[in-house]
């Protein structure tokens, strides 16, 4: 039986996640059989490095990508003289110079709320590029600084360039207000530089109450469709 897979976000190729979510419309029978063995199941067929945690019945208005209010990410950075540890150099960012993780907090919270994004966004076509910052933080604990954002969608390549600003401010090359005074461009900023994909993994995607979930989806729909 062919079923479409609905995802909640699509990540550039590299990028991980933690707390992707996804949806599919089976017949109610066919759910019936295999819910309460899925899990397993699909443990059996699924690469090594893909792995479904749970599975559950969801009203009919659920929608993985139009239903969700925030996606949130995480960069992890290290600027430890040795590099990365072994067992994370595939989801850690191994940064060459000193990092000011206030510095770079201080710059993340001039981004904050709705903006047009264009200068850390690649743009598609007929894409808006119009979001919702709504969260936006760095924390060191040791050697590790950890860039946690989080909206109501990203465009493409827009965390990652967003963590390519704050670098360039946590190693000095640029001041605090560099960040947020890209929001003025109306096109792609080449100085800007779009951080590896390695470093950024999806962590979490929240949604409405069920009763809400068809008028987010409705609200969603025609942001994405605007034109910035």
């Amino acid at each position: 039986m062919d079923v479409g897979l609905t995802v909640a976000g699509r990540t550039d190729a590299g990028v991980h996640a933690t707390g992707q979510v996804a949806h599919l419309d089976v017949p109610v029978a066919v759910w019936d059989s295999l819910a309460a063995s899925l899990v397993r199941r699909l443990a059996g067929v699924l690469p090594p490095d893909v792995r479904v945690f749970a599975a559950d019945r969801v009203v009919p208005a659920f929608d993985a990508r139009f239903g969700a209010f925030y996606r949130r990410y995480e960069y992890r950075v290290t600027d430890a003289v040795g590099g990365a540890e072994p067992l994370r150099r595939t989801d850690t960012l191994a940064w060459p110079r000193s990092l000011d993780a206030a510095a770079m907090d201080a710059a993340a919270s001039g981004l904050l709320g709705e903006h047009d994004f264009v200068a850390y966004c690649r743009r598609r076509e007929g894409a808006s590029t119009i979001r919702t910052l709504q969260a936006f933080s760095v924390l060191r604990n040791g050697d590790l600084v950890t860039f946690t954002v989080q909206a109501d969608a990203f465009c493409h390549q827009m965390v990652r360039s967003l963590v390519g600003a704050l670098l360039a401010v946590g190693d000095g090359r640029r001041d605090a207000d560099w960040p947020a005074s890209l929001l003025a461009r109306r096109e792609r900023v080449d100085e800007v530089v779009v951080a590896p994909a390695h470093g950024l993994t999806l962590v979490e995607v929240g949604y409405p109450a069920d009763e809400a979930l068809a008028a987010r989806a409705t609200v969603t729909r025609r942001r994405r469709s605007a034109s910035p």
